[in-house]
């Protein structure tokens, strides 16, 4: 990914953070000689700097996805920003955005135990603190049965690459003038970017 040093963020904490928030990401990998890519979410166990997720069983990109390089992203909060709410007409308009690119070696699980904690592990991460539903409650039977009709997966991160495009290329002025008014707006992709401005203001 192509990262001005303005952009570049290091910070593994902040990255990290940022995975387990957004954490519906694209997976692209080399499919029958041709690029391919499939939207999932996944989680992050740190410890293993590991993803797991899984495929639907009929599509076709995990059988000759193990052991691949692959690329996975996580595309956060983005928007237009408009050169109207500079204070000079010497500009142009821009896009402000996050994004993490991850790359690593694909590992096929077969395991039904690392399988079931992977999924237990996506299921309490997306349901509610008070939801009622609970993955060891669900008849073994007729999750063995539903567990046939995926494909689960491990990715050992090899590489992370992290891009925060928030207008630091700017003056602190012009940086306010931004947030002002992505924070006018109802947008909630505004308002979220206008958030992740004034964090990187406050370092």
């Amino acid at each position: 990914m192509y990262i001005p040093k303005h952009f570049q963020l290091d910070d593994e904490e902040i990255i990290y953070d940022f995975i387990e928030k957004y954490g519906f990401a694209t997976l692209f990998s080399q499919h029958n000689g041709e690029p391919y890519a499939t939207h999932l979410p996944l989680t992050l166990n740190k410890g293993e700097s590991a993803l797991y997720g899984h495929f639907a069983l009929p599509n076709e990109q995990w059988k000759d996805i193990e052991n691949q390089q692959v690329l996975v992203v996580f595309q956060g909060p983005h928007c237009y920003i408009s050169p109207s709410w500079y204070e000079t007409t010497l500009a142009v308009p821009t896009w402000n955005y996050v994004s993490i690119h991850l790359y690593g070696k694909m590992e096929i699980i077969e395991d039904q135990k690392v399988i079931f904690d992977s999924l237990n592990d996506m299921v309490n991460k997306y349901e509610r603190p008070d939801s009622s539903y609970n993955l060891n409650d669900v008849d073994p039977k007729y999750l063995e049965g539903m567990s046939k009709g995926i494909i689960a997966f491990k990715i050992k991160i090899t590489k992370i690459e992290a891009k925060a495009k928030l207008s630091q290329n700017h003056p602190v002025e012009r940086q306010e003038l931004i947030i002002k008014n992505l924070e006018s707006t109802s947008i909630q992709e505004n308002i979220q970017v206008a958030s992740l401005m004034k964090k990187n203001l406050q370092k």
